[in-house]
């Protein structure tokens, strides 16, 4: 089955130059040229990847971005941002939203072919390990209180609801009730969670972390902060 893309741009002729360039590679890609045109497209085709431009109309990449990740139905899909915007705290920006690349603008085809299927590879990597994990678990489920994972679908549920957390927060939360008690540093956090190929901030956790007490309220203030060490999940 072949990998379907989807490309959100406003500038219709690189939009298409994009979808030429995947489609040799193999892809089916679409194209939408505003976020709004691209959300019933998401919703209605199961992309494996987003190519997605910030600097659009009324919502931007970022807030599109947002959308996605904040609704369990789309939060695993990968987002590469392409741009024009320069500087650190943009690239921050696009990554604590919980992008999986960034490319700046002027655009090598080259560059972006290879992006492309790095993400592509390690999210199917990602699934293969999460699929030989869950046929070794006799309980797909982890709990804490009102906290609930099922290991099987991936989802998270607080109180009987289903929380939105994104594919970085659900690792996260994982990661701390399967290690209760134990202190982690930041960057013992970013190479136990994050993709080993991703260059990740530390602000990047601490968002991530922020983020994630919100989501699982009223068990948020179980995930402390051990100042100068890091961070822990706590029963007590």
């Amino acid at each position: 089955m072949q990998n379907k893309i989807l490309v959100v741009d406003d500038e219709q002729d690189l939009a298409e130059i994009l979808q030429f360039n995947l489609q040799e590679e193999g892809y089916e890609v679409d194209i939408a040229l505003s976020a709004e045109d691209a959300l019933p497209k998401i919703k209605a085709c199961n992309y494996k990847l987003i190519l997605l431009d910030v600097m659009m109309g009324e919502i931007s990449g970022f807030g599109l971005a947002r959308l996605l990740k904040n609704d369990y139905t789309t939060s695993d899909i990968p987002i590469i941002f392409i741009t024009a915007l320069e500087g650190e705290e943009e690239t921050v920006k696009g990554l604590d939203i919980g992008a999986d690349d960034y490319i700046p603008k002027p655009l090598s085809m080259k560059e972006v072919k290879a992006r492309v299927r790095a993400v592509l590879r390690r999210t199917q990597r990602r699934k293969e390990i999460s699929q030989a994990t869950t046929k070794e678990i006799d309980n797909p489920t982890i709990s804490y209180e009102g906290i609930v994972i099922n290991l099987f679908t991936k989802t998270a549920s607080v109180d009987g609801q289903l929380a939105p957390l994104t594919h970085l927060e659900f690792e996260l939360l994982l990661f701390f009730l399967q290690n209760q008690g134990r202190v982690y540093s930041r960057d013992e956090l970013i190479n136990n969670i994050w993709p080993k190929d991703t260059f990740v901030l530390e602000r990047t956790v601490d968002v991530n972390i922020t983020r994630l007490r919100t989501k699982i309220s009223p068990y948020g203030e179980h995930i402390k902060t051990k100042i100068g060490y890091g961070y822990y999940f706590s029963a007590n």
